[in-house]
């Protein structure tokens, strides 16, 4: 490490001595080692250096391009060394080879280190050494052809410099690299010249929907190969979309990894191949193929947001063009999942549009659009393969698939006659428990969205669309519901009344929530699906009810019950997203926006809650591309639907209306004015997002988070009092614990859960988790797995309460304390 002036010099001395003696090898392990220490960064303070090799000779400047590069082709992928690499060719500016005398491996070493990089900043290099290369009559590498159409996309001066080049460029069609890319490119190379005429057409779906002439030649194109036959290599190719690349790019260490998004040439292709898809008639297999890609073109990346929204949005908008069950299903199903504004504003679009057509409502069309995925009872379905039949059930939210062999025995294992002889049968319906699972996932959200819905149903319609139907009974069956008023459940084969009496009919149906129902009548209820044995799929009996407080109504119009937390942003704004709330990340600059927002159109109503960005330093406090980790929480209110919409500037300060046109300003409304339900649902919202994203969650921030600055805010919430859902988990627990086989060793307190061990005794706070333990109430950090598929503790009466699981794991674990064995926890002990 240089500390010192004088070592400095002594540095550009031996740097302009390698240089007087010639020896460019040499002088490649001194410059690397000088950049890393530097960070690849070349300031003023270190351009001594650099000059002492631009001052060299021609022919040493070549011999040092030559080495610099093949020393990059030395190097492991993704070494840092390899980033230095590209930092000094382009920081050093040597001249680039074109004269005759240039060694033709030094232009090769050239090519294939352009090859590897997502985008090549220098666009007069690309530009020469395309030239070389085809003057020599060589062809380009598919790499090197990549490399310069996404310059060409990505920099403002590449796209009139590069323009002919890329013209002239025809082939590869698609750049390789991608999974996908390289498979299709290997098909077309292997079949009849029109299949990479097919693919080079989608190359050049480059506007938002197909005109009548690309339509066309595509028709032609699949009357040609075969409508079946480009369906299966098309379905093929995009199940390969998002997979990890074939040849990696460099990732300079800045910015958004290119190995984690898709390729910005093929993006095109990619689209052009949704629309082929959507000119052939709807089959199960090419939807799900359609929706499956959706949703890896929104998968987030760190830096840049989602992977590509204009391929999701042309998988959106092919789907909305087949005509058919499967992809109406897919449609419905991905509109309870994404969260993304743009995507879901095209779904909207397509599934309104299909509702107009056929007359109905969107709610209709949402609740017509969910197939029985070949399930014949609810949750059941056999299908007979051969002399072995498959049995597949519905368990909770998951599907499951179990075989009988002809004598009658059931077996886990698929039989090998099925697997030999009905091949096709079986991937179908491997693929169909999958469907199943994501279907039966994006039900249960949307029920859980209805509670504000003032949804009722005709009787005979709303048992045949959720009671009796195959998927959605799944999760109907473990609902209540109110049928003309009387509250029922489902059991043993009926619809029953608390006390267990059969209701057979009825005229109006309604989702049951415990607003407006007496507190004992909720706590039977409780009691009747714990001896029934049903578990719900969200929290509806259980469900925390917000009732209007005494501080509430003193403050008239807002309420300041989850202000003053710190959440993480990002996991915050994908929860607001899912619970249907409208909001814009905030970034560390000068602009405002509006609070986070939930429209509640049937209630003619807007919801509110206050937020703003928390921390000073950029880069410490956030992404490096300027969006706060964290937010700071304030007020919740409540607006007309159509009031002019407040303001703040994202870093903080007062939030104002704006006003236009001369409009006047629309105060809030007085809580006492909002009905229950409203108040109840929108506060559980917000609950959540505390209970969620609050960095008081992170058992590794028990010194306070960055600086410590969050040291007594982390304390107070992981140890304080017991929010709404805390205290639903606390009275669960208190009927829980007693069934474990821990029973002996566990206790409720307070706030705390505490655990009897063997070592020390362990308190567990009910709300986030964290634990103490004696004889100094001293932290213990246990940070949990996330395991979704992890069995349960036994009998739960509600899903989706993750903390739960997790207090009541680390509650038998910790009980067992001597079986421990994670080092990072023995340590603790």
């Amino acid at each position: 490490m240089i500390t010192s002036p004088a070592e400095y010099s002594q540095l550009v001395r031996d740097v302009r001595a390698l240089v007087a003696a010639g020896d460019a090898d040499g002088l490649v392990p001194l410059l690397l080692a000088h950049a890393e220490m530097v960070g690849n960064h070349w300031g003023s303070q270190h351009r001594k250096v650099i000059d002492a090799v631009r001052d060299a000779d021609g022919p040493f400047q070549q011999r040092l391009v030559h080495a610099l590069a093949a020393r990059f082709h030395e190097l492991e992928p993704g070494t840092p060394a390899r980033r230095s690499v590209v930092a000094l060719l382009g920081s050093l500016q040597l001249p680039e080879p074109h004269s005759d005398d240039q060694p033709l491996d030094t232009r090769a070493v050239l090519i294939r280190l352009a090859g590897e990089q997502d985008v090549h900043y220098s666009v007069g290099e690309l530009i020469r050494l395309a030239e070389l290369e085809l003057a020599d009559g060589h062809e380009l590498p598919g790499e090197f052809v990549a490399v310069v159409r996404r310059t060409h996309l990505a920099l403002w001066n590449g796209k009139a410099q590069l323009g002919p080049l890329v013209a002239r460029l025809s082939r590869p069609v698609v750049n390789p690299g991608e999974a996908w890319a390289d498979r299709a490119l290997a098909d077309a190379a292997d079949l009849a010249p029109s299949w990479e005429q097919l693919l080079a057409h989608a190359a050049t779906a480059n506007s938002a929907r197909p005109s009548t002439k690309w339509e066309q030649t595509a028709m032609a194109l699949i009357e040609e190969l075969g409508a079946e036959a480009v369906r299966e290599r098309v379905t093929a190719w995009l199940r390969l979309v998002g997979r990890p690349r074939t040849r990696p790019l460099l990732d300079r260490g800045w910015g958004a990894d290119p190995n984690a998004t898709l390729d910005a040439y093929n993006a095109d292709a990619l689209r052009g191949l949704t629309w082929l898809l959507s000119f052939l008639p709807g089959r199960p297999d090419s939807d799900r193929v359609l929706g499956a890609l959706v949703e890896t073109a929104l998968r987030k990346v760190q830096g840049i947001g989602p992977m590509n929204p204009k391929v999701a949005n042309a998988s959106v908008n092919a789907l909305a063009r087949i005509d058919g069950e499967t992809s109406l299903a897919e449609l419905a199903r991905l509109a309870t999942r994404v969260t993304y504004k743009g995507t879901l504003k095209v779904l909207n679009t397509a599934l309104d549009a299909r509702a107009s057509a056929l007359g109905l409502s969107r709610e209709e069309i949402e609740e017509l659009a969910v197939p029985a995925y070949g399930l014949t009872e609810v949750g059941r379905a056999e299908i007979a393969l051969g002399e072995a039949t498959a049995v597949l059930e519905v368990h909770g939210t998951r599907a499951q698939l179990s075989w009988r062999t002809a004598a009658g025995r059931t077996v886990k294992s698929v039989p090998a006659a099925v697997k030999r002889d009905h091949a096709d049968e079986l991937k179908e319906l491997k693929a169909c428990v999958k469907d199943i699972d994501k279907m039966l996932s994006a039900q249960s959200e949307r029920l859980d969205r209805q509670f504000l819905a003032r949804r009722t149903w005709p009787y005979a319609a709303w048992r045949e669309r959720y009671l009796d139907h195959p998927l959605v009974g799944t999760l109907s069956r473990r609902l209540l519901w109110t049928v003309d008023g009387r509250t029922v459940g489902y059991a043993d084969g009926e619809l029953r009344t608390l006390t267990d009496d059969a209701v057979t009919d009825g005229t109006e149906v309604g989702l049951w929530h415990p607003v407006g129902h007496d507190p004992a009548e909720t706590v039977a209820w409780r009691d009747w699906l714990e001896r029934h044995r049903v578990t719900q799929p969200f929290k509806q009996a259980h469900r925390e009810v917000y009732l209007l407080t005494d501080a509430e109504r003193a403050t008239g119009t807002y309420s300041n019950r989850f202000a003053a937390h710190v959440l993480r942003q990002h996991q915050f704004n994908s929860l607001a997203a899912i619970r249907g709330w409208r909001n814009r990340l905030r970034l560390m600059v000068d602009d405002e926006a509006p609070p986070a927002t939930r429209e509640l159109p049937q209630w003619g109503l807007r919801a509110e809650y206050w937020i703003e960005g928390e921390g000073e330093s950029y880069g410490n406090d956030t992404t490096e591309s300027g969006s706060y980790l964290r937010l700071r929480t304030d007020q919740v209110r409540f607006y007309p639907i159509d009031a002019p919409e407040n303001s703040a500037h994202c870093c903080g300060g007062e939030y104002r209306m704006w006003l236009r046109d001369g409009a006047d300003p629309v105060d809030p409304l007085p809580l006492t004015e909002i009905p229950p339900l409203v108040l109840s649902e929108v506060l559980r919202d917000v609950d959540l997002f505390v209970g969620v994203a609050s960095v008081g969650n992170d058992p590794t921030w028990q010194d306070g988070g960055p600086g410590g600055r969050f040291q007594e805010y982390w304390t107070s919430y992981g140890f304080g009092d017991l929010n709404a859902t805390a205290e639903t988990r606390r009275a669960l627990l208190n009927r829980l614990i007693p069934r474990l086989a821990i029973a002996d060793r566990c206790t409720i307190e307070g706030r705390f859960l505490h655990v009897k061990g063997e070592r020390h005794t362990y308190k567990i706070h009910l709300g986030s988790g964290n634990i103490l333990m004696t004889p100094n109430d001293q932290y213990l950090c246990i940070v949990p797995k996330s395991n979704p598929t992890a069995p349960q503790a036994g009998y739960l009466p509600y899903e989706g309460d993750r903390m739960l699981g997790v207090i009541l794991s680390k509650a038998i674990m910790l009980a067992d304390d001597t079986r421990i064995t994670d080092p990072t926890i023995l340590s603790q002990l």
